[in-house]
């Protein structure tokens, strides 16, 4: 990761949605090694909708199917309020809906230093 990227990320709040233990424990160490704090990881929508209805998160890395669940809702409400956000999916980045063509997506299974690498492209924008 490039030292600009842990410049930015450092003191920033990053939610993590994913179900998959061993790449959620990746993405953790990635996090905390560049800094920045991780709230969660959570492995549902029901339970990123819970934390950001009482947690403040400055950014997050979504898998986009939770248990044969889409992540489209937590998606949804973080781009209500603003917060930037990368998708993570093992699935053909082109079937993702329109509304989420901008968000920069990762394709699984790829480092947790990509998508970090990519949240901290679009920090550094604002």
């Amino acid at each position: 990761m490039r030292q600009k990227d842990i410049d930015v990320l450092r003191g920033v709040r990053i939610l993590i949605v994913e179900d998959e233990p061993l790449l959620s424990m990746a993405m953790v160490d990635e996090i905390e090694e560049a800094g920045a704090r991780v709230v969660g990881p959570v492995a549902s929508v029901e339970g990123a909708l819970e934390i950001l209805a009482t947690t403040p998160v400055d950014a997050a890395i979504l898998d986009v199917e939770l248990q044969k669940q889409l992540v489209y809702p937590v998606a949804d409400r973080l781009i209500e309020r603003d917060v930037p956000f990368v998708l993570t999916t093992g699935h053909d980045a082109d079937g993702l809906p329109e509304r989420y063509a901008a968000v920069p997506h990762s394709a699984k299974p790829a480092p947790a230093s990509e998508a970090l690498t990519m949240l901290a492209d679009l920090l550094s924008r604002r």
